[in-house]
This record gives structure tokens, C-alpha cells and sequence, in this order.
């Protein structure tokens, strides 16, 4: 009897398993209203994998693809071909811009009040976990909480970034940043443009990431506050300066 039940459970599981593997992208000739084009003629169609749960009040944009196993929330927007791989998951009031990519495992936004934007052609690596509630002790729930990420920056694999803990200030990224594996950005947190975090980098809360003085040109400054420490020879390289010319002026 416990031989023929299992069998049966096996037949059931194998079945199911053929099924999904016939199974392919469903195809949406439509963009959601909300991000349609005046002109869309409807030959750039969105593909969500049946295995994946997009909640029909999700904002879907043009060109978009859903792999398999992805979730979809409710208050979500994504922007033009977005792209969602396997396992990858946006959750609560999220806006993604267009050419976003999460890559497997990753986790953008919670539902929790407040509001996560990400801006256009960023890439979310694997299993970063983006726009989450903060760990500050002096968060109260239910309250709003914010993150703001600009444009074409690369966040590699488990990259955390949290978002404000509270509702006057939030977490800023800006645009063209580099944020190597295993990076912590914690609540309220103000990062410029054009950085470059190396690996296991950590911010506190709190952290403003700035210059505030003049740089001369070609130069280098490190610390806090920022110090001069000495010229940028990479920077001259790439700009064609000779070993001759920078021995002679400096």
C-alpha cells in the first residue's frame, strides 16, 4: 500500500516537472497603460515565465523578461526591458527604470511604508538584497522609510543597501557607481557619483561619501577628511602623459 502511494507521488512529480519543461515564456502584447507609448504598435511584447507570480497590479513595461521563479508585488514598477533572472524578487512600493537587471537571487524592496526607486540601467547582482528595512534600533515600525539609486551603477553579488530610518531623510546612491561584493550601505547614507567600493566595504549609518575641499588636478586625496597623497599616475598615463613629462613638472 505505502509502495503504490509512493509510486503514484513519484508518477505526480514526474508529471509536473515534463509539464513545466514543455512550458515557455507567456507572451504580454501589451505594456502596462501606465508605461505604455503613445506610439507602441505592440512589437516589443514583455515575456513572464509561468512558474514566476506577477501580481496583476504590477506596473510591467515594455520588453520586459521575467525568468523562472521571480515574484512580482503589487505596488511594483518596472521600467522598459528590465530584465528578471531566475529566482529574483521585487517586493513592496519599488519603482525600477528602464534596462534594469537583477541577477539570480536578488531581493529589491519590502513591503513596509515608504518607497524604493531605482533609476535606469543598473544591474543588481547576485543576491544582493536592496531597499530593505533598516537595522537601527531607533527605527519605529510602520514607519516611512526611503532609498534613492541613480543611474548606471554596477552593485555586485550580496551587496546590502538599506533604506532611511526615518521618514524625513533617505538613503541616496547617485549614478556610475561600482559596488564590489559583500559592500554594506547602511540607513541614510549619502553616496555621490562615480565611486568605486572594492570588496567588503562597509558604511554605518549616517555616512556622507564627499569631498569637501578643491582637488588639484591629477592628484589623489584619501582619509577623513580628505588629504592630499600624492598624483594620480594612472590618470596621467591614460591621458598620454610620458614617464619624461611627469618627472620634469612634478
Amino acid at each position: 500500500m505505502a509502495t503504490s502511494a509512493l509510486r503514484s507521488r513519484r508518477q505526480l512529480a514526474f508529471g509536473l516537472l515534463r509539464s513545466l519543461s514543455r512550458r515557455r515564456f507567456s507572451n504580454l502584447n501589451y505594456a502596462s497603460n501606465d508605461c505604455k507609448d503613445e506610439n507602441d504598435d505592440g512589437t516589443n511584447p514583455s515575456f513572464i515565465h509561468p512558474s514566476s507570480v506577477v501580481h496583476p497590479n504590477a506596473i510591467i513595461g515594455q520588453g520586459v523578461t521575467i525568468g523562472p521563479f521571480c515574484s512580482v508585488g503589487s505596488s511594483t514598477k518596472l521600467g522598459n526591458d528590465c530584465k528578471l533572472h531566475p529566482g529574483s524578487h521585487v517586493f513592496g512600493n519599488t519603482e525600477l527604470g528602464d534596462k534594469c537587471v537583477l541577477m539570480s537571487g536578488a531581493v529589491v524592496g519590502d513591503n513596509i511604508p515608504g518607497r524604493t526607486i531605482i533609476g535606469c540601467n543598473n544591474v543588481i547582482g547576485h543576491h544582493a538584497v536592496i531597499g530593505i528595512k533598516c537595522q537601527d534600533m531607533k527605527y519605529k515600525a510602520g514607519s516611512e522609510c526611503f532609498l534613492q539609486i541613480g543611474d548606471n551603477n554596477e552593485i555586485r553579488e550580496h551587496v546590502s543597501i538599506h533604506r532611511s530610518s526615518k521618514p524625513c531623510d533617505r538613503t541616496v546612491i547617485g549614478n556610475d557607481n561600482l559596488i564590489m561584493g559583500s559592500c554594506h550601505i547602511a540607513h541614510d547614507c549619502k553616496v555621490g557619483s562615480n565611486n568605486i567600493f572594492a570588496n567588503n566595504t562597509l558604511f554605518a549609518g549616517h555616512v556622507l561619501v564627499e569631498v569637501s575641499q578643491d582637488v588639484p588636478k591629477y592628484t589623489m586625496v584619501a582619509g577623513d577628511r580628505a588629504e592630499l597623497r600624492g598624483l594620480n599616475l594612472e590618470g596621467l598615463r591614460r591621458r598620454g602623459f610620458s614617464v619624461s613629462e611627469v618627472s620634469f613638472w612634478f
